[in-house]
């Protein structure tokens, strides 16, 4: 007999956690695999955890965190977009805040729609739920359109996910595309989540969010990528208050809450210029996209994130990864994001030296695949 829950029937193992698990077995491989930060989280930063952990603050904060924190995350928004936060909640990342939002609202058999290529835990955190995941198809150009989504609307969905800038595909929607996502949601009487953990790595044009669009939208947003916080943990979440009450109630019997001396931390990290750090990406991604453009790849420019999602040389990404990897470039399947599998996704989170490199590798199997 088994002691193992049915649920985890309904979900694989990540598909990037594999990959990852190569890295480490390789020798100097070129890794474009892995959506972390290539650079530190900030000393300014650092001081600042350290002198509260000094300080003992290392215990318990209250569930949906210290007000400090809270009232920063609002106020960055203020800053960022020209709307306040309202009802915020200091989350164990975007990935904890996910989980709480979804948790606190699908029931079994509810429908959640979000796009095709789609960040990997969206598909398998509705499943464990025993929610039914509705992919929307987005190929070629990758946007998540109110046109497109009307088409997947039936009398069982209950949830819009959108997620802009987009992981894998690095595709930003615009003001008016989110106004008529907005709109769609408000017409079918829908919820919309926007997960925004990439809204400050924004290349060509203004940043853009979900924030004072819709009344019935959960904003999710954290200090990961833009901060180097990979390891801190520390997201937020804001929304209708009888939802984020429902996510704290969770939150006390899950992650309890997120970590203290990071918390304080997070304050220091909202109010730093990271300026710098995007236009490093923004050089990066023109490096990239203009190699694999001038290579003959066929593939989107990202507008934002640190992805890009090339379509693999005879449109079998599960095939040319695999090669990929025995050259020692650590790139990711596209299936691993997609019901389709012709792609394949780079993380250019990486040095500008090491991206070269991977395009040399890219280059070479490339000939070789159009022989």
């Amino acid at each position: 007999m088994s002691f193992l829950a049915e649920r985890l029937n309904r979900i694989d193992a990540s598909g990037i956690r594999k990959v990852f698990a190569l890295a480490t077995k390789l020798e100097n491989p070129i890794n474009l695999s892995i959506g972390q930060p290539d650079y530190d989280v900030d000393e300014e930063v650092k001081l600042v955890a350290i002198d509260a952990i000094k300080a003992g603050f290392n215990r318990y904060t209250q569930t949906w965190g210290i007000e400090e924190l809270r009232e920063a995350c609002s106020d960055y928004y203020k800053r960022s977009f020209g709307v306040g936060l309202e009802n915020v909640m200091i989350t164990c990342g975007v990935s904890g805040g996910l989980y709480l939002a979804l948790l606190a609202t699908v029931n079994p058999g509810d429908e959640v729609i979000f796009a095709d290529p789609y960040f990997v835990m969206y598909k398998h955190l509705v499943n464990l739920l025993g929610g039914r995941p509705v992919p929307v198809d987005t190929y070629p150009d990758f946007r998540l359109t109110a046109e497109r989504v009307s088409r997947y609307i039936t009398s069982k969905t209950k949830i819009i996910l959108i997620n802009s800038p987009a992981n894998p595909t690095g595709v930003t929607l615009t003001t008016d595309e989110l106004r008529d996502l907005a709109e769609l949601a408000r017409k079918n009487g829908l919820l919309v989540i926007s997960d925004e953990i990439y809204e400050c790595l924004s290349f060509d044009g203004p940043r853009v969010s979900m924030a004072g669009m819709y009344e019935n939208t959960i904003i999710l947003n954290g200090l990961s990528k833009i901060a180097g916080m990979t390891g801190w943990r520390i997201g937020y979440a804001a929304g209708p208050s009888e939802i984020i009450q429902a996510m704290n109630t969770l939150q006390q019997y899950t992650f309890v809450c997120a970590p203290s001396f990071a918390q304080v931390a997070a304050v220091k990290a909202l109010q730093r210029d990271h300026s710098p750090k995007v236009l490093s990406y923004r050089n990066k991604r023109n490096l990239i996209y203009g190699g694999l453009k001038s290579i003959g790849y066929e593939v989107v420019k990202p507008q934002g994130a640190f992805y890009i999602f090339p379509e693999a040389p005879g449109c079998d990404g599960d095939a040319f990864v695999a090669e990929a990897i025995r050259n020692r470039l650590l790139i990711i399947p596209g299936s691993v994001f997609s019901e389709h599998k012709s792609h394949f996704r780079i993380s250019f989170a990486a040095s500008e030296e090491e991206i070269k490199k991977g395009l040399l590798v890219l280059e070479r199997l490339f000939s070789l695949w159009k022989r």
